[in-house]
């Protein structure tokens, strides 16, 4: 019996790779009680495989560290996985919105690197992204951040996926950056 244990123990090690996991923020909530406060915690944690999966979760306790770990799990489990462009960047800009928590999330030349705030600044780097502009706008609450911005997230599509529910070709669907590029400054010379 326990090497049928072992056995699950490192076919789940094999399956699961090696985690990001970034806390984002602990609460101290307290309950009054005849005798007192109650003292409890309530964690946000993020988590990533580095390489375009991410999740994340909350989780509550009396202890710090079983509240971190609950919300861990939880993140685990809710993971989802993002289109990326070229695994650095995202393939097209976006918003996302949850309650009043409110994201713009712009794709970035190489180079540019991590521009956002606390919150999402966790949720790309567990991601993988390399470089991305991000603008909070609205709520600062971190729960409604890191919501907004994997709202905004859920709503990337990679080019192959768009060039394959229209029935075309990835190229009719992608404009040609440096075609792009000089139509707008044939736009502005104007």
């Amino acid at each position: 019996m326990a090497r049928n244990n072992d056995r699950r123990d490192r076919s789940q090690e094999r399956e699961e790779p090696e985690l990001l996991e970034k806390l984002v923020g602990i609460n101290r909530v307290a309950k009054v009680v005849k005798g007192g406060r109650r003292f409890g915690f309530a964690a946000l944690v993020v988590v990533g495989d580095g390489k375009g999966r991410a999740g994340f979760g909350t989780g509550k306790a009396r202890e710090v560290p079983e509240a971190i770990r609950k919300a861990t799990e939880g993140a685990k489990r809710n993971m989802v996985r993002i289109p990326l462009r070229d695994g650095r960047t995202l393939h097209h800009d976006n918003k996302g919105n949850y309650g009043a928590g409110k994201v713009l999330l712009r794709a970035a030349p190489a180079g540019t690197g991590i521009i956002a705030g606390g919150p999402m600044r966790a949720v790309f780097e567990v991601l993988g992204i390399q470089d991305i502009v991000a603008k909070s706008i609205g709520s600062s609450n971190p729960h409604n951040m890191i919501k907004a911005t994997f709202s905004a997230l859920n709503h990337i599509q990679a080019p192959r996926a768009v060039a394959q529910k229209r029935g075309k070709r990835v190229g009719d669907i992608l404009v040609k950056r440096e075609d792009k590029a000089a139509t707008g400054n044939d736009a502005a010379a104007s």
